[in-house]
């Protein structure tokens, strides 16, 4: 360089350094209108390594930057792609100096370089675009303006020239191309010329990993200029953004937890963007399908000298036109004109990793953010529309926050999760068979299970809202894991909530109706096992489930069940226990309204009848007697009398128990109710029933006198003058 250069470079005021870089232009002018282009590499050289590598100096780097800047507007438009790469590696180091000044200097040089070169600065995108990331969460306000003019000189660059614009220097001689993509035969024919498509300056696929790696900021500056990048690059149809969204949306979605209202909002505004986008695209790849549908149909139609109908087209065409504000980039269905008679539609070919979305935006489901959430399902709404079936590897994990979620707090966020657990429950169950081997059961099923031990209750229905939809769906497949799910189906009777009592109870009786005999007794059998260990249960709801399974399940069958098994139960006062209560809803419960008529009727039914109502009363009859007054009640009703008087006789060489008078006090209660009418009746026959007054008499010995005493004693006087 020329001392006065030189010297004017390297001084402190802006003006004499903006002189000595005018003068310097004027030199490599002269240069490069003598051709000499080694003084101007050398010029170059000499102001990176004397200059702009100046660590620590900040007037020779100062002084650098505008040399540089200088000689880039001095080589102009044509030239500066030849030198760019000395020219601004050394400038995007100044980026990274403590002095603000030569940070600000660096973005003024960057600026004019950029404004020079144009569409050859996009071959260095990532580091500007790195430099500008960091420089957006500068403390320096005007190093922030200048990288603010930075910033918005770059993204019309790329608007303007990221998808069309061919580097100088990646462009190849035509004679070369010809000459290394021409197939020639041996007799010298020509027969095949590929001529592939040059790289464009601006290389999408490797600027994904630096966003990828940003992504992840928590500046809330940082945040706002990616968001407004994205934003711009997705607006560029030719680089379909879009198909790389997996890579980034996650970290998208986390800026909406961000402290400041702006990020959060402009994200929100990008992710519905996003989602309109691939809904779009969605509508075109069907358009795309049905319209080729259509070509081939008309094809072979105008073979058979027949035209085709169009409307199932017409629909989805017009449905996508709606959204579009160039509707004559849609084809008409009708026109043919073209090459194989159809257009090629912007966003056709884009290819959407859905799995790898539904993946992101589950994993976000659970975050602590309501309107992240709101977001997430708002999505997952959308694509169970779009590709519902992407959703089938995905419903375990999908469940495992979701029922979660239904029992939020938030009245929005409970409603949004409904409305996809009830979307999802209907893609479930009306899968045709083929896509039903797809789905994977048994994470589906201890999934569930695992919410039976949600504190909320309405996770705890929906989960069993899903196993009962399983098994009306395939009942094999939920029989499969019959231990371990009927096994918390047993345990969920203790449940605090009555609806999953209620609902529980028709689960288990749904599985039980379609089950053999065995797998029912064992069904019983794990029902007594719970009461056993849980006697609290057995107290509190022990009647209630009992009634409540009769409304589903055949009542007959449920007692006759209960009482094998019971035979063989060992702990003789828990026996004497569920007797009492099986006996006392066998009288009073409505849902057992037939067994009981059953019972009535053994002397008056047909020999059929009356043979499978002895059998039934046998079997009862076996368990009964551990409580002497339940076998006293169950042969009062089915009319056995001079079998009760037989056990009254027995009765009396055991100790009487408060406990078996105050059951006794109960059942004269019970025969002043509507179901012993007819044994009131038939004490008007007395010579026709000698054992029902001998029985009724009996007890009325046993009792002391109390209450029940008279009460018995009146309705056996009110017939004693007759």
């Amino acid at each position: 360089l020329d001392k006065s250069i030189a010297k004017g470079l390297h001084d402190r005021l802006y003006d004499k350094r903006k002189a000595a870089a005018l003068e310097l232009e004027k030199v490599i002018k002269q240069c490069l209108a003598e051709g000499n282009s080694p003084k101007i590499r050398e010029i170059i050289n000499d102001l990176c390594c004397g200059y702009a590598y100046a660590v620590h100096q900040p007037n020779a780097r100062n002084g650098g930057l505008i040399g540089l800047a200088a000689a880039a507007i001095a080589l102009g438009q044509n030239e500066v792609a030849n030198y760019l790469e000395d020219i601004i590696h050394p400038v995007l180091a100044c980026f990274g100096d403590q002095d603000a000044r030569v940070r600000y200097y660096a973005c003024e040089a960057l600026y004019n370089i950029s404004k020079v070169a144009k569409g050859e600065v996009l071959l260095y995108f990532n580091e500007i675009f790195d430099v500008l990331c960091k420089l957006s969460s500068d403390s320096e306000m005007s190093v922030k303006k200048g990288a603010d003019l930075l910033d918005r000189l770059i993204k019309d660059i790329v608007a303007e020239k990221a998808a069309t614009y061919v580097s100088v220097l990646q462009t190849r001689d035509p004679t070369e191309l010809l000459k290394n993509n021409t197939i020639v035969d041996s007799d010298g024919k020509t027969l095949q010329i590929n001529e592939p498509q040059e790289p464009t300056a601006f290389n999408l696929q490797k600027f994904i990993p630096l966003l990828t790696e940003r992504i992840f900021v928590i500046n809330p500056f940082t945040r706002m200029f990616l968001v407004s990048w994205i934003k711009l690059l997705d607006s560029i149809p030719d680089l379909e953004l879009v198909s790389y969204l997996p890579t980034f949306l996650g970290g998208l979605i986390s800026f909406l937890s961000d402290t400041h209202k702006d990020v959060r909002v402009v994200t929100h505004n990008l992710l519905d963007l996003f989602l309109h986008e691939i809904r779009r695209i969605s509508e075109i790849k069907e358009f795309v399908e049905e319209r080729d549908k259509q070509l081939e149909l008309k094809r072979k139609n105008h073979e058979n000298g027949s035209e085709p109908t169009n409307n199932s087209l017409e629909n989805v065409s017009k449905k996508i036109q709606d959204e579009e504000t160039n509707d004559n980039v849609y084809e008409d269905p009708d026109d043919t004109s073209t090459s194989e008679g159809a257009l090629y539609i912007p966003g056709q070919d884009v290819v959407l990793d859905y799995p790898r979305i539904i993946d992101i935006l589950i994993s976000h489901l659970d975050s602590s953010e309501e309107e992240i959430q709101l977001v997430v399902l708002s999505w997952i709404e959308t694509l169970l529309e779009i590709s519902s079936q992407s959703f089938l590897d995905y419903i375990p994990k999908l469940l495992m926050v979701l029922l979660q979620t239904m029992a939020n707090e938030s009245e929005q966020l409970r409603e949004n999760s409904k409305l996809v657990n009830n979307h999802l429950m209907e893609l479930v169950l009306n899968l045709d068979e083929e896509q039903d081997k797809r789905l994977n059961y048994s994470p589906i099923i201890n999934t569930l299970i695992l919410h039976f031990t949600n504190e909320k209750p309405i996770t705890r229905v929906a989960s069993i809202d899903w196993l009962t939809m399983l098994h009306n769906k395939n009942p094999k497949q939920l029989l499969e894991h019959g231990d371990n799910t009927f096994l918390t189906l047993l345990k969920a009777l203790s449940d605090q909530s009555e609806e999953v009592i209620n609902k529980d109870l028709q689960l288990l009786s749904k599985i039980s109706n379609e089950s053999d005999d065995v797998y029912f007794n064992s069904f019983m059998s794990d029902l007594l096992t719970l009461f056993k260990n849980d006697r609290k249960l057995l107290e509190t709801r022990g009647s209630f489930i009992i009634r409540t399974m009769c409304i589903s399940l055949n009542p007959e069958r449920i007692f006759k069940s209960l009482a094998e098994v019971l035979e063989e139960e060992k702990d003789l006062n828990f026996v004497s226990i569920i007797i009492q209560i099986l006996n006392n809803n066998l009288l009073t419960a409505p849902e057992l309204n037939k067994l009981r008529k059953k019972l009535t009727s053994l002397t008056t039914s047909d020999s059929v009848s009356n043979n499978e109502g002895w059998i039934t009363f046998s079997t009862l009859f076996k368990s009964w007697c551990h409580n002497p007054a339940a076998a006293l009640s169950l042969c009062l009703i089915s009319q056995n009398y001079q079998l009760a008087y037989n056990i009254l006789t027995e009765l009396v060489e055991y100790e009487i128990t408060i406990n078996l008078l105050v059951q006794l006090d109960i059942l004269i209660q019970l025969l002043e109710s509507p179901v012993f009418t007819k044994l009131r009746l038939q004490l008007l026959e007395a010579e026709k029933y000698p054992y029902l007054y001998k029985c009724l008499y009996g007890i009325l010995m046993l009792l002391p006198q109390s209450l029940a005493f008279k009460t018995l004693q009146n309705r056996l006087n009110s017939v004693g003058p007759i």
